[in-house]
C-alpha cells in the first residue's frame, strides 16, 4: 500500500474546485481511487458555498417552489402602509369619501319634496345673507311693503318666509324644527295639502307682518306648523326639555323659551305664528264640521300633479293616527 503524499492531494483539492465551477474534468493519476469520490463530493460543497456567498441560488430547486424578490417585498409593504396611518388608525381613502358624500346626498333625497325644497330655499337664503351682511339682507330679503306692492319684488313674501337669520345655534334648532314638524304635516296630509297650508301662512302672515313691522316670518311660520299639528290631539303628552307637558302647550313653550333668550320682543312672531295657524286649522277642521265650505281643499290638478291621485280616492289619516303608528325608535320628539 502505497503512502498518499500532502502535496498532491491538496493541488487535486483545488483544482478539482475550479474545475467543478467551469464544467472541466480533472484527471489525476497520483490520488488512489478510494479517497477520489470524497474528494469530488467536497469540491461539490465549497463551489455551492461559493455560489450561496456570491449571491447565486442552488441547481438543486424543488419543482413548484417560488422565491420572494425584492419588488415583492416592497409591494406588500406599500400596500399595508396605505391601510394604515402612522398612528396606527385606518386611512381614509377616496371611495370612503364619495361613500360619505353619496350617503349624504341619499338622506337629503329621502326628506319629504315640499319640505326638502323649503330647507333648500332657507340655506340659499342664509349663505346670500351672509355674503350680503345683515343689512344688505334686510333691504334685498326682507318683506317691504312699499316694494312688493309698488316695485313688484315679488320675491320678498318667500324670501321673508326662508330667512332665519345667521349662522348660530338658534338657526340650527329652527332649521330642526322646520324639517321635523314641516315633515309632518306633509307625510300625514299629503303634498298638496301641505303646499295649500304653506301657501296659506305665506299669505297670512305677509299681511300681519306688514302691520306688525316684521321684516322676517319664518319663525312664524315653524310656530303655525306646530299649532297645527298640536290641535289635533291637545291633551298628547309629550316631552318637552325635562317637563311632560300635553301637546297644545308646545308652541307656547317654545315662545316661552325664545322670550327668556331675547326677551320680551320675541314673542311677537310666535304670536302671529299661532294665529296664523289657528285660522288655517279652523277653516280646514273645524268649519266644514259647522256646515261650511272647505274652500282651504287642494285642487284635484294640484292632487294629480304632485301625488298622482284624485282628490277622491286620496284619504288622508288623521294626525293621532299617524303618530301612533309609527315604529318603535324610529320617532322622533315633538318638542324642543
Amino acid at each position: 500500500m502505497r503512502k498518499i503524499h500532502l502535496v498532491p492531494v491538496l493541488m487535486t483539492l483545488s483544482l478539482s474546485s475550479i474545475s467543478y465551477a467551469r464544467n472541466i474534468p480533472v484527471l489525476s493519476s497520483n490520488v488512489n481511487a478510494f479517497t477520489r469520490p470524497s474528494l469530488i463530493n467536497i469540491s461539490k460543497s465549497t463551489s455551492e458555498s461559493l455560489l450561496e456567498l456570491r449571491g447565486g441560488a442552488s441547481k438543486q430547486r424543488k419543482k413548484g417552489g417560488r422565491t420572494a424578490s425584492l419588488t415583492s417585498l416592497d409591494a406588500k409593504k406599500s400596500a399595508s402602509s396605505k391601510k394604515k396611518t402612522a398612528t396606527g388608525a385606518t386611512s381614509v381613502r377616496k371611495d370612503e369619501k364619495k361613500s360619505a358624500l353619496s350617503d349624504t346626498m341619499q338622506k337629503y333625497k329621502a326628506i319629504l319634496p315640499l319640505t326638502r325644497v323649503y330647507i333648500t330655499m332657507v340655506g340659499i337664503s342664509t349663505l346670500l345673507g351672509t355674503i350680503l351682511g345683515d343689512e344688505t339682507a334686510q333691504v334685498l330679503l326682507g318683506l317691504d311693503p312699499m316694494r312688493l306692492i309698488y316695485g313688484l319684488e315679488i320675491w320678498r313674501p318667500i324670501t321673508a318666509a326662508c330667512f332665519l337669520g345667521p349662522p348660530s345655534i338658534g338657526w340650527l334648532m329652527s332649521a330642526y324644527y322646520l324639517f321635523e314638524y314641516g315633515s309632518s304635516l306633509e307625510r300625514v296630509y299629503g303634498a298638496a295639502q301641505h303646499l295649500v297650508f304653506l301657501i296659506a301662512q305665506v299669505v297670512s302672515l305677509s299681511i300681519t307682518s306688514i302691520l306688525f313691522g316684521q321684516p322676517f316670518f319664518g319663525q312664524s311660520v315653524i310656530t303655525a306648523m306646530l299649532h297645527v299639528l298640536s290641535r289635533s290631539m291637545p291633551h298628547q303628552k309629550v316631552k318637552w326639555l325635562i317637563f311632560t307637558v300635553p301637546y297644545w302647550s308646545l308652541p307656547y313653550g317654545l315662545m316661552a323659551s325664545d322670550v327668556l333668550q331675547g326677551g320680551a320682543a320675541a314673542a311677537l312672531p310666535h304670536v302671529l305664528g299661532i294665529l296664523s295657524g289657528h285660522f288655517y286649522y279652523f277653516h280646514k277642521f273645524v268649519w266644514p264640521k259647522m256646515g261650511g265650505e272647505d274652500w282651504l281643499k287642494a285642487p284635484a290638478f294640484v292632487i294629480r300633479r304632485l301625488e298622482g291621485g284624485s282628490s277622491d280616492d286620496v284619504g288622508r289619516k288623521s294626525v293621532e293616527n299617524a303618530l301612533k303608528n309609527r315604529k318603535k325608535g324610529k320617532g322622533r320628539k315633538l318638542s324642543g
